[in-house]
């Protein structure tokens, strides 16, 4: 997704949230794509109808989901996400697109309204908490910035957020009766397992106490280049998120580095 232009003024979608002018910022001053998601091509295309799930159907013929987001399950939360995007319909769209279609043939894009003020529809969605960010099956969060867009509509309790916050890593109960379900947990790392093909994040003594984030050989070895190394984690506050499955007690495989959050160094900022 390309950055919105300076010159450009606020979407009037967003002109009556109180942080909309820094959820811009954010999105203009962080680069378009992570390493690596550069390969996207540009295009257009106009958005003529949308899917119960939450997929984009296209004036091209094509089906298409927004990257870097998860549609949200409970279904009240659903069809607000449908109502803010079934507003833009018929409007043309400038894309960002993947090569190739994901395995359900749907094409992978970034979008944004290509008439009057633009609207980045992804980054629009998490900003109303009616998404959370997800890299999917990827293993690179193309949009990084989307986890500063999501943190600002968490501190002012927008949608999905108005009644929860980040899963404590140590309530292994909650997280146990979420198995199969996307969340965010936080909390800090007690140890870390190095293995030939998995590390392992543990958040509590024993593996059946609390989370357990385990990271796949190629992002662990990406965490590495960040200086992110197993002594440099121990102790570390850290947001995770992913579908939860129970191995001995609640995990969270994560294959994206930018899924794993610094915490001690968010709120170091805010100060």
């Amino acid at each position: 997704m390309h950055s919105i232009p300076e010159r450009r003024s606020q979407p009037a979608a967003c002109r009556k949230w109180p942080f909309a002018g820094t959820i811009l910022a954010i999105l203009a001053a962080a680069p378009a794509a992570a390493e690596g998601c550069r390969h996207r091509v540009p295009g257009q295309d106009r958005l003529e109808a949308l899917t119960p799930e939450g997929d984009l159907l296209l004036a091209s013929g094509r089906r298409a989901r927004l990257d870097g987001v998860r549609w949200p399950e409970e279904p009240a939360l659903a069809a607000a996400a449908r109502a803010w995007l079934g507003a833009r319909v018929g409007r043309p769209l400038a894309t960002r697109e993947e090569p190739a279609p994901d395995r359900w043939e749907r094409v992978v894009l970034d979008a944004e309204t290509a008439e009057g003020e633009p609207v980045d529809l992804a980054g629009g969605l998490v900003a109303a908490g009616l998404a959370l960010v997800d890299a999917g099956e990827s293993d690179r969060l193309c949009r990084p910035a989307l986890l500063s867009v999501e943190a600002a509509a968490r501190r002012e309790r927008r949608g999905l957020w108005a009644d929860r916050q980040p899963i404590p890593a140590e309530d292994a109960a909650r997280l146990a009766a979420l198995a199969g379900r996307f969340v965010v947990a936080e909390g800090r790392v007690r140890s870390v397992g190095e293995r030939r093909s998995r590390t392992y994040l543990n958040f509590a003594p024993f593996g059946e106490e609390g989370l357990t984030v385990t990271v796949s050989k190629r992002t662990w070895r990406t965490l590495l280049e960040r200086g992110l190394t197993a002594a440099a984690l121990r102790g570390r506050r850290v947001r995770a998120r992913g579908f939860v499955e129970l191995w001995r007690g609640p995990t969270l495989d994560i294959g994206a580095a930018e899924t794993i959050e610094m915490l001690d160094e968010e709120r170091a900022q805010r100060r």
